[in-house]
Formats: structure tokens, C-alpha cells, sequence
């Protein structure tokens, strides 16, 4: 059988596989037919669609001249800082059309803060034809217009609060309500009202809506040993939609007791909290009153409840304090935090070129008194107190024999009147009362305050809760550039004092400026 021999086969060549091109309508480029959109290529469809088209590149935001706020159609005003991601999406909300697109970027472009102009650069992405995807960036351009917010139109107008907290206390000073106004600041709870006014023993703080006034109430309870009550009254009702408009009142009262009163408790109270001596001393004032027993060093808390259980009025207040020296002081060696017994003996300054009566007392001062020093204090002994619970406690057998002559406060510090000082406190803007205060009233008042300032530089725990700042570097240039004389006279009244105590400047903050904030020297 004959075999055929084997033929080689030839290799085809491949015949490379074009797609059908043509040639772009608007330039004439060639371009893939297959994949090309709307027969353009890429640089005729960059040229001629615009993904941007509708949205507008101008619009107008509305900011209020006095809260700083801006408006966030229909009605409600939010706050935002400048170039924050809050005024950004405010910003982008404004433009219509721009829901139909992808937006990659937005970003602020600089412009003067007085051009009332705000500029952001925004890119785009967007599908434009089948296959094709379009990226572009455009710039906006807002006018900043201004408008005022309702809250700040009635804060302008009269009358138009819709709920008042009046916080009362039945002292004969101020003291109180300055060291409240140092808490309000620093918690900036005051931010709120659209209104603060000064009344007979306190103060009233007005604001548009209820929420907010109960949320002032709640801090007060938090800060302060108080009690509150509410009421309403009708303004106005509308007979179709049974839709009524309230004004809300809270009234708060503080307890009349405050920092370095003399106390004198109801006997059975003074068993109940404790079992101490009813005559007592007021040392703090937090969210309970803080009472020492002077003779033992014996504390015990006073809480609004109980207080307003069965209140009770002060013996004495501060502005019955009497001026003592110390002849001769001894420790006892017993301590309780930052008391320590002593006991003293003690002669009235006004005594010393007339007579030689000393008393002899026991102290809870013994850490910072020696002889020599002036302390005040209550002088008890002669001295007729109207008030039933200190009757009682001189019938009783039980503690008639334990009221002391003398009960010793505070350190008394010679300083002098004009004395300049490296820190300063923040005043909230109040509005007077209908009446003008007295020329004697207003002398109550500055020495109240300047009382207060001195509280401050010697109990460093009432420091630690309020905000204290550095003084005006304007004052202390001032005071460098007058004469040789006044400087070395300066120098030496400072040296006669330097027991005085005196704020460290690491306990100081810098100096800011804020809304509703007055500088008070």
C-alpha cells in the first residue's frame, strides 16, 4: 500500500482585527466608532457638554449682624464659623440643581472679610453620554446679606419674653450674687437670655422660650442650696384651634445664709445632722451649706431640703464683725483638713489704749494666726441677739455654758486702698431697675464688691471655681511711664503689706473678648 508522504501546512497569518473608526462631527479627528458618544471625541465632549449647566453661580446668604447666625431656609438660623464645614454645606445647600450630580470637592477660596463675599470652588462628576464620564470645576460666588433673626428682634423689642427667672435672696449685700454671676460666666450659662435686670435683692433673667429658662433653673440647682417654684400666666388663645400662648415665671430663692455667718441651729436640728454644738460657722456655700463648730472643729452639711424643712435666719452677719489682735495663740495639736485648734487670747483694737480686757476663745485659725495679728471676728459677749433659736440656747442647760465670748472668722489683712491688682473679673451687662440706686446704695454696693475681690484672694477653693484673668497691659504701662517719685512710693507702700495674699499669675487667663461681657476693673 503506497503512503501518501506528508505535506507541511502552512501557517496562516493572523489578520489583526480593526474596529470601524470615523471621523469626529465636530473637528474631524478620527475616533472608535464603537465606544465614541454622540460621534465626538474626548476633547470635542469636554468642549461642548457641560455637566454644570442649571446650577446657578451666584446666590445670597443671610446672616444676623448681632448673633452672628446664619439662615438655613425656610426659618431656622444655625450657627456656624467662618470656612467650617457647617457654612460649607449651608453653602451648598443654597444651590439648586446640584442633587442631579456627583459632587467630589468643595473648598473655600480667600477673599477680604470686609468684601461681605464668600467664594467655593466646587467639582463635579457626571455621567455625560454612555461610557463617557465628565469631571468639572466652577466657582460660586454668595453675597453675604445681613438680616436680623427673630431671637435678636425681640430681645430689641419690649415685652416679648416668654419666660422670667427671678432668683431672690433676703440678705443685706451682694456678695452672694457676685460670686453666682462669676458661675454663670464661666459656665456660660447666660448665653440665652435675651435680657438680665437688676431687682430688690436679686435678679431677673428673661428669655424667649421655656426650655431655655428651665434649663438656667437646673444649673442654678446644681451650683446653689435653692428652691423653686412655677407659674404661668394666659396671654392669649385662640377659640378655633383651642392653641394657647403662656408667660412662664420661676421664681428661685436662695438660702439667706452665706459664707462666714454666724449660724445658731435649732437645738433638735443640731442633733439630727450630727449631734454638735448648735452655734456654728458658715465656711462654704456650695450645693449645701457647710457648717463648722469652731470650739471642736466639728463639720456638718445643711442641704436645701432640710433647710426649707424648718428655716432658720443668721445670728450675725459679716457686717458685724469686730476687729481683734492676738496677744497670745497656743496650738492644740488637733487637726481637720485645713483647720487647725488653737487656743487664743484675744483683746478688741478699740480696746488697746483704753483698757486691757482680753478674751479667751477657741479657734479653728490656728494654721495662719500669731501674735500680733488682727483677726475678725463675733464678739459675742454683751451683745443682745434677737432671734429664738439663740434664746433657746441660752435657757438650755445643756449649752449655755458653751457660748464663747468670742468667735474668731477670718485673718484680717492691712492693705492699702488703691493697691492695684495683676487679675480682674468678667461683669455680666445688667440693666438697672426702674429706680435708680442711692448714693448710699451705691457705696453698699462697691464696698460689697470690693469685700467679694478680697474673699477671692484669700480662700483659694472660691478661686478654684471661678475665672479669674489678667489685668490690662495698658494700666501697667501707664503706671511704668509716670515719674521716679510716684514709682518709689509705689514700691514702698507695696512693702508694708507682704503678708497680704496675692493670685499667682499661672492661676490667670489671657484676655479674650465675648458677646454680652463687660470689662470690670
Amino acid at each position: 500500500m503506497q503512503i501518501d508522504t506528508p505535506v507541511p501546512l502552512v501557517h496562516r497569518t493572523q489578520v489583526p482585527h480593526t474596529n470601524a473608526t470615523i471621523l469626529c462631527c465636530n473637528c474631524g479627528v478620527e475616533i472608535d466608532g464603537t465606544v465614541s458618544a454622540g460621534a465626538l471625541c474626548n476633547e470635542c465632549v469636554k468642549l461642548t457638554v457641560d455637566i454644570s449647566e442649571g446650577i446657578q453661580r451666584e446666590a445670597t446668604l443671610h446672616t444676623c449682624r448681632d448673633c452672628e447666625r446664619w439662615l438655613q431656609p425656610p426659618n431656622q438660623w444655625v450657627t456656624a464659623a467662618p470656612e467650617s464645614r457647617e457654612l460649607l454645606a449651608l453653602c451648598l445647600k443654597k444651590l439648586r440643581g446640584l442633587s442631579k450630580v456627583r459632587i467630589i470637592d468643595a473648598s473655600f477660596i480667600w477673599t477680604e472679610p470686609h468684601s461681605r463675599r464668600i467664594r467655593v470652588k466646587i467639582t463635579l462628576q457626571q455621567e455625560a453620554f454612555e461610557g463617557t464620564i465628565l469631571q468639572q470645576t466652577f466657582e460660586v460666588e454668595y453675597v453675604v446679606a445681613f438680616h436680623q433673626c427673630p431671637d435678636c428682634a425681640k430681645s430689641f423689642t419690649a415685652n416679648t419674653w416668654r419666660a422670667v427667672v427671678q432668683v431672690r435672696q433676703k440678705v443685706p449685700h451682694k456678695r452672694t450674687f457676685l460670686y453666682l454671676e462669676q458661675l454663670v460666666l464661666k459656665h456660660s450659662a447666660h448665653k440665652e437670655t435675651i435680657n438680665i435686670k437688676e431687682a430688690k435683692d436679686g435678679l431677673d433673667f428673661y428669655y424667649s422660650q421655656r426650655n431655655h429658662a428651665e434649663r438656667f433653673v437646673d444649673f442654678l440647682t446644681s451650683v446653689a442650696p435653692v428652691r423653686t417654684k412655677r407659674s404661668q400666666e394666659l396671654i392669649s388663645m385662640d377659640i378655633h384651634t383651642s392653641s394657647k400662648s403662656y408667660k412662664f415665671t420661676f421664681s428661685v430663692e436662695l438660702v439667706p445664709i452665706c459664707k462666714d455667718d454666724l449660724v445658731c441651729l435649732p437645738i433638735k436640728l443640731a442633733k439630727q445632722v450630727g449631734n454638735i454644738a448648735p452655734l456654728t460657722l458658715c465656711y462654704r456655700v456650695g450645693t449645701s451649706v457647710n457648717l463648722l463648730v469652731p470650739n471642736t472643729l466639728q463639720t456638718t452639711d445643711i442641704s436645701a431640703p432640710i433647710y426649707w424643712r424648718s428655716p432658720f435666719s443668721t445670728l450675725a452677719a459679716v457686717q458685724e464683725l469686730v476687729e481683734f489682735v492676738v496677744m497670745d495663740i497656743e496650738p492644740t495639736g488637733i487637726q481637720k483638713g485645713r483647720f487647725f485648734l488653737a487656743e487664743a487670747t484675744v483683746a478688741r483694737a478699740s480696746d488697746l489704749s483704753s483698757n486691757e480686757v482680753t478674751y479667751f476663745t477657741r479657734t479653728h485659725l490656728g494654721g495662719i494666726l500669731h501674735p500680733g495679728d488682727s483677726v475678725m471676728g463675733y464678739h459675742l459677749s454683751g451683745t443682745n441677739f434677737n432671734n429664738p433659736q439663740f434664746e433657746a440656747l441660752e435657757e438650755s442647760n445643756a449649752h449655755s455654758s458653751t457660748i464663747p465670748d468670742v468667735i474668731l472668722v477670718k485673718k484680717h489683712y492691712e492693705r492699702r486702698k488703691k493697691k492695684p491688682r495683676n487679675w480682674r473679673l468678667k461683669r455680666m451687662n445688667k440693666e438697672e431697675g426702674e429706680m435708680l440706686p442711692r448714693k448710699q446704695d451705691q457705696v453698699r454696693v462697691d464696698q460689697d464688691y470690693e469685700m467679694f475681690l478680697r474673699d477671692v484672694e484669700e480662700d483659694e477653693e472660691l478661686r478654684a471655681t471661678m475665672a479669674l484673668y489678667k489685668a490690662q497691659q495698658a494700666k501697667k504701662v501707664r503706671d511704668q511711664m509716670e515719674g521716679v517719685e510716684t514709682a518709689s512710693v509705689a514700691e514702698t507702700d507695696e512693702t508694708e503689706g507682704d503678708d497680704v495674699p496675692k493670685i499667682d499669675m499661672d492661676e490667670l487667663l489671657d484676655e479674650f473678648e465675648e458677646l454680652d461681657v463687660a470689662d470690670d476693673q
